[in-house]
Formats: structure tokens, sequence, C-alpha cells
């Protein structure tokens, strides 16, 4: 019986270097599954978009999985991708996001090996304005912390939610005078938010998480939970 086709559904960007690193995350996931059919969508800015995927596939007959090549749940993945998988009654399923995930704690202490044990890390993430997805990321800033041996950590936003990136940095600078303020990027690509990221005065801030093995293993073994 042929598998699903694995539908790696990112965010999409209008960043050059955005997408290649996505498609270069796409690349790897085949390389390690070699024979699984992958198909690209996205929920936004960027063709094809899911549901054109996935109306494609459904007409072809095909099964589908389609997995959120995002770290969070929100607004995409309930919506777009929720939306897009109720056309295919039967031949298609939802996986679960990214994150939150072990894995992923893995890629961000991997991203952080610059920064000192008692630096304040601030992890940035897109936000969003479910309460689900906020829940995410403060579970992952415990997580983190946790795994740096209860080091300071906080949440800030790039994009929808409170506080800002650069108002947690500011605010991390004040509770820890003297101490430097690394930002750990909870995004995978580059793009406009990496870009506030820079510009939010920290001393340092982590590459995104893409590429890396982690998430090519996550993304599969979301895959083979949802098929």
């Amino acid at each position: 019986m042929t598998d699903p086709v694995l539908v790696a559904c990112s965010h999409g960007t209008r960043s050059p270097a955005g997408r290649a690193v996505i498609e270069q995350f796409r690349a790897e996931i085949a390389a390690a599954r070699p024979g699984l059919r992958i198909e690209a969508a996205h929920v936004d800015v960027e063709e094809p978009f899911v549901g054109d995927v996935v109306n494609r596939l459904r007409d072809e007959g095909a099964s589908l999985v389609v997995v959120p090549l995002l770290l969070s749940t929100g607004f995409h993945v309930k919506t777009d991708i929720g939306r897009a998988v109720a056309s295919a009654p039967g031949q298609a399923r939802a996986a679960a996001p990214l994150g939150p995930d072990p894995l992923l704690i893995q890629a961000l202490q991997d991203r952080l090996t610059d920064a000192a044990p008692d630096d304040v890390i601030v992890l940035a993430a897109a936000g969003s304005s479910d309460p689900a997805a906020s829940e995410a990321v403060q579970q992952t800033a415990a997580a983190l912390s946790a795994a740096r041996n209860g080091a300071d950590v906080s949440v800030g936003y790039a994009a929808a939610g409170a506080p800002t990136v650069a108002d947690a940095v500011a605010a991390a600078r004040k509770a820890h005078p003297g101490r430097q303020v690394t930002v750990a990027c909870y995004l995978l690509a580059p793009g406009q938010f990496v870009t506030r990221l820079n510009e939010a005065g920290a001393d340092r801030v982590t590459a995104p998480l893409a590429p890396h093995p982690a998430l090519v293993e996550l993304a599969l073994r979301r895959y083979d939970e949802a098929r």
C-alpha cells in the first residue's frame, strides 16, 4: 500500500534566504525517508497554498498527511490547514505542529553554544493571538530553562503578543544588571521576524533553528503519528 503523501506546509516568506532554508528542510526530510512523496505547501505569502495542494492531491485520489512546519499551534494550523484537510475527508489528515517538543530544546541548545552559562535568555517566538500558542511557547521557555540548569529564560514576541522582543530584552537588562542578554531565535528560517530580533538590543542573537537534524526527525515523527 502506498504511503500517504507528506505535505510539508510552511508559513511562507518573501525572503530568498528563508525560502532556501525551508527548501533545504524539505530536502532533508526527503533524504531521511527515501521513496516518500513530499509536496511543498504554504499557509501565507508564498504559493502553492495548502488548500490548493490538498485539492490537487484529493483529485488524484491520493491519501495525504499535512505536516505543519510550524513551531506551535494557532490560526494557520487550526484554520488554514484545518480547512484544507476538511476539504478531503477520508483522504487527508493533519499532523500536529512541531512544537512544543524536547527535540526543539535540543536544537535551541545547539544554537546557544556561544552563550555563557549565566546569560539571561529571551526566547523569541513569532507570536500568535491564540492562547494555546502562547502556552506552548511558555512551555518551551520553561523546558529550556531546565535544560540550562535553571537559567533565566523569558519570552518575547516578534509579531503578535506581548511583550515584544525589544521590551523583553530591556526587562531582562533591568532585572539582571551587568549580565549579558542572548535572544534565542525560536523561528525556523530567516525573514522579517529575524530582522526584528537583530534590532532588539540584545548582546547576541542565535541563528534560526533550521536546518537541523532534530527538526527532520520531528517532522517525520509527526507524519508517522498522524498517518
